[in-house]
């Protein structure tokens, strides 16, 4: 038998999954790890904690799967979660933690470079929103408040990258991961000038952008043995979460969109070119060189459910824990008691800042409507339907740019909440596509490596293993309530920017 592993390296955890030659999954092993919030705006990862999480992972697959005699992986493939940054001196030693996506104390440099007209400049040349999401702005942040490390570091890399080079001494990074730097030319496949010219950066700091079908041999031979793999298997660079999660789901087709919340969340279509959102709310990152990933993302997901679930349904924790069963189940119950629209009750999901569609990092969350008659119930359902309205909202400017969707295709945590999709197609009046196949960015990680290794000729033949759907139809009932909230959901997150910058201020003066 031949197997294939993708490894889905996401915020919080990373995960292996072990494929069967009819790419089916045989066995899954997921190792987290801590998000380290210790100053406001903070949001970073360990890069030993991730590199033993990935070790670990790896060799418990290999355990798991008790190989014969003759099995044998064919390769080790990757998704990986965008934008991270870890500064390196001369000697490869880091400088920094693994600074990641929803890390946001680059905002104050992100206004300034965008009220200089240098931001949209770079945004069309580079297809990253203006954000403290980028790297770009990090970069910007670093070397204004820390001078000692941006005049010390002699590279720059992400997570992946890291974990590449310490397993082969490479020093190179995928188009995919490149593309949502904010440095990366989505035009010339290169380094874009301006973009280093304004960070202070040399090419030479930065990795080599290769395709994701690159991969490479001879793991070092301790690492090959803490793992249990051979050291001449291949490992593929693969791609980023976002655009592999589109893969995945098997939504490459034009009009086709993929809705993903995991911690964070995204709605994504694939377009054949690069395309640029003249209001630039939307980013454009590449799958490969003939695929390019257009849609917004957005900070607040899966992670304001499990707020919800840690400070409003404590209790309700606990009696999960000792009956055995899933707290979000549980949960996703008492929310469906309450009729659509939470009786006039709304949310705004922007507990991390927000990027798409308002791309303000100062951006709070907030009730709306409260009255006597609201209860914590009413409180968990307008807080999923906060979620789903700023993903609709993303998907109306969306549509601006590259015209109407035709169909939806949901992944990820939330896919597993049947009345998550419900709100989803009710909302949105489109019928709801769930895959069969959980492990979507694993599987497009795997489906990438057998392009890369030449054992298929197109990424199309990932609709062979996609798997068998369920699909929710949307509910008429509903729709009254949602198309009267929607527009006022809307207004509200425009008035409210008005002061979001001021209560984000008054939280850092007064954070302890």
């Amino acid at each position: 038998m031949e197997y294939m592993i993708g490894v889905d390296l996401g915020t919080t955890a990373t995960k292996a999954v072990l494929f069967d030659d009819q790419n089916q999954v045989v066995t899954t092993v997921s190792k987290a790890y801590p998000l380290y919030r210790d100053l406001p705006d903070m949001a970073e990862e360990d890069v030993d904690e991730i590199f033993d999480a990935l070790m670990d992972a790896l060799h418990d697959i290999v355990r798991e799967a008790n190989f014969k005699k003759d099995d044998v992986v064919a390769a080790v493939s990757f998704s990986s979660a965008m934008h991270s940054l870890i500064a390196f001196d001369d000697n490869w030693q880091p400088l920094t933690r693994v600074i990641t996506w929803a890390d946001t104390r680059a905002v104050k440099y992100t206004e300034k470079l965008k009220e200089s007209g240098l931001g949209d400049e770079i945004y069309k040349k580079t297809g990253t929103p203006i954000h403290p999401m980028a790297p770009l702005s990090k970069l910007l942040w670093l070397q204004a408040e820390h001078p000692d490390i941006y005049n010390h570091a002699a590279h720059y890399l992400g997570i992946k990258e890291y974990l590449f080079h310490r397993l082969f001494g490479s020093n190179k990074m995928d188009i995919s991961l490149a593309s949502g730097t904010g440095l990366f030319n989505i035009f010339n496949l290169d380094w874009d000038e301006q973009a280093l010219e304004v960070t202070g950066l040399r090419k030479e700091q930065l990795p080599t952008p290769v395709a994701p079908y690159e991969y490479e041999t001879k793991m070092a031979a301790e690492y090959a043995v803490i793992t249990g793999l051979p050291s001449n298997t291949p490992f593929v660079y693969g791609a980023g979460d976002g655009p592999l999660s589109n893969l995945g789901v098997n939504a490459v087709k034009p009009g086709v969109a993929a809705i993903t919340i995991g911690t964070s969340g995204a709605i994504r279509v694939v377009s054949d070119k690069p395309v640029i959102d003249p209001k630039g709310r939307t980013f454009t990152y590449a799958l490969d060189k003939e695929h390019w990933v257009i849609g917004g993302p957005v900070n607040n997901g899966g992670d304001v459910f499990r707020w919800a679930r840690d400070n409003m349904f404590d209790a309700e924790k606990s009696t999960a824990a000792l009956l055995g069963t899933d707290a979000y189940d549980l949960m996703t119950q008492i929310a469906a008691r309450v009729p659509a629209g939470s009786e006039g009750l709304i949310f705004h999901p922007y507990l991390g800042g927000e990027r798409a569609p308002i791309w303000d990092a100062n951006a709070r969350g907030s009730f709306f409507g409260l009255n006597h008659g609201h209860t914590r119930a009413h409180m968990l359902r307008a807080v999923l339907e906060g979620i789903t309205f700023n993903i609709y909202m993303v998907s109306l400017a969306l549509e601006e740019v590259v015209g109407d969707l035709k169909s939806i295709q949901a992944t990820g945590g939330f896919a597993r909440s049947p009345l998550w999709r419900q709100m989803f197609a009710d909302i949105f009046e489109q019928p709801v596509t769930v895959p069969e196949a959980f492990e979507s960015g694993a599987l497009a990680a795997v489906i990438v490596a057998q392009k890369a290794l030449g054992k298929i000729d197109d990424l199309y033949d990932i609709e062979k293993y996609v798997g068998t759907s369920n699909t929710y139809q949307p509910m008429p009932e509903n729709f009254e309530a949602y198309r009267e909230l929607a527009p006022i959901f809307i207004r509200l997150s425009r008035q409210l920017q008005t002061e979001y910058e001021n209560i984000a201020n008054y939280q850092r003066k007064h954070a302890k």
